[in-house]
């Protein structure tokens, strides 16, 4: 189909994209939820992304910006690619939320097969995980929806609608982890307390690193051809005692007069010189976009990782309340507690500097900041660490086992 430029000509392929993601909301919606009012709730948590879209589109494209094509595609790019991740863990752990099923009916209890063993043990923070899983899953079918379509993702991404959107979604997942990752209420307040420690942390970093990229701005993009240029015409002009040069220069000026045709290569001269001065300036430019993407594709890839992971650990959960378990609970915390404690740390702390780097890069591009990236490069390789130490003390069940894994891994 998608060798067919009658479909691609009619946008059809768009359309059918577009009744897919619909699609795809309403088994969400369906899915997630035993109660209508509650599905009902998911479904319009969309149309308010899409409204709030449309109204900043309105009121902050007054006086529009244009941006570069190049930028634009890039922008675009990256948001899908965002957009995609987030809609695919979330719809995964909306479905299959953290702490499993109920097997089977327990009059006793009041428990139902097939309803989520966390909603019936620990409603609110069912509640706050399935809220906030609900509504960064949503937010980024929404955004798929508009960047399929060139009209609206034009002018949403120039006034910066969509980034917007995205944050919002980041901090949905972060929400949810912290909510469903723990049934323990002081891990969640931890792992909140540490994310709000290190997001400051990272962007009062950032915000001081932009601010020394702009004071050397001046000094390094100057114009001393120019300013050579007018300060030897000031030389000449102040100094009468150097007749010889001011001869010549008379002369080359009647030569200029006489020969036009050589002020061709006098205008392709300047041109050359100013081309030489903007080439520094976007090459720079062009750096930081290929820095700023490869930083976003590894927080990406660890974000992926350790949010599933994250929701379901190691070796499962148990099913019931029978000799001294909690159903729902990880297993692994009750057999092998001290290694459960630095498996979950170690993964909350990567999938946290995960979704930081990634709005932090979202903000930089908001509010068009400039950034010498060294404070998220040295987040990301601490996200990096910690998620090996996860790993590692995740897949083994002895310390020996655990160290060689280490070892092995550096």
């Amino acid at each position: 189909m998608l060798q067919s430029e009658m479909l691609v000509r009619l946008h059809i392929l768009e359309a059918t994209m577009i009744l897919d993601l619909f699609s795809l909301m309403g088994a969400y919606a369906a899915g997630s939820s035993r109660d209508t009012s509650t599905s009902i709730y998911i479904v319009a948590m969309a149309g308010a992304v899409l409204i709030y879209v449309v109204i900043h589109i309105v009121f902050f494209t007054l006086d529009p910006e244009d941006m570069d094509t190049d930028m634009l595609d890039k922008c675009r790019e990256v948001l899908l690619l965002l957009a995609i991740l987030a809609a695919s863990i979330t719809y995964q752990a909306g479905l299959t939320p953290p702490g499993g099923f109920w097997e089977m009916d327990d009059e006793k209890h009041g428990h139902h097969a097939g309803f989520s063993i966390l909603q019936d043990k620990y409603h609110l923070r069912y509640k706050a995980f399935f809220y906030c899983n609900a509504a960064s899953f949503m937010a980024s079918v929404a955004l798929i929806i508009l960047l399929v379509n060139p009209t609206l993702y034009k002018p949403a991404i120039e006034c910066y609608a969509l980034f917007v959107c995205m944050v919002g979604g980041m901090f949905g997942l972060m929400g949810a982890y912290a909510a469903g990752s723990s049934l323990h209420l002081r891990a969640s307040i931890i792992i909140l307390v540490l994310v709000a420690l290190v997001f400051g942390f990272v962007v009062y970093l950032v915000l001081t690193g932009s601010h020394k990229l702009k004071r050397k701005e001046p000094a390094g993009q100057g114009e001393p051809q120019g300013g050579h240029v007018t300060d030897d015409a000031a030389k000449d002009q102040n100094q009468p005692g150097q007749g010889v040069q001011g001869h010549h220069v008379a002369d080359n000026a009647a030569k200029d007069q006489i020969q036009p045709a050589q002020g061709v290569q006098g205008d392709h001269v300047a041109d050359h010189a100013a081309m030489h001065q903007k080439q520094p300036a976007e090459g720079n430019h062009v750096a930081d976009n290929n820095k700023a993407i490869y930083l976003m594709l590894l927080g990406i890839l660890s974000a992926s990782v350790t949010y599933l992971t994250g929701l379901k650990p190691p070796g499962g959960l148990w099913r019931d309340d029978n000799n001294g378990h909690s159903a729902g609970s990880p297993v692994l915390y009750d057999m092998h507690r001290r290694r459960y404690m630095v498996y979950f740390y170690s993964n909350s702390i990567s999938f946290m500097a995960s979704i930081i780097v990634i709005a932090l890069l979202l903000l930089l591009r908001l509010l068009g900041k400039k950034s010498d990236h060294w404070s998220l490069h040295t987040v990301m390789v601490l996200d990096m660490l910690a998620l090996l130490v996860a790993y590692a003390a995740g897949s083994a069940r002895k310390w020996g086992t655990f160290w060689k894994v280490i070892l092995l891994l550096l």
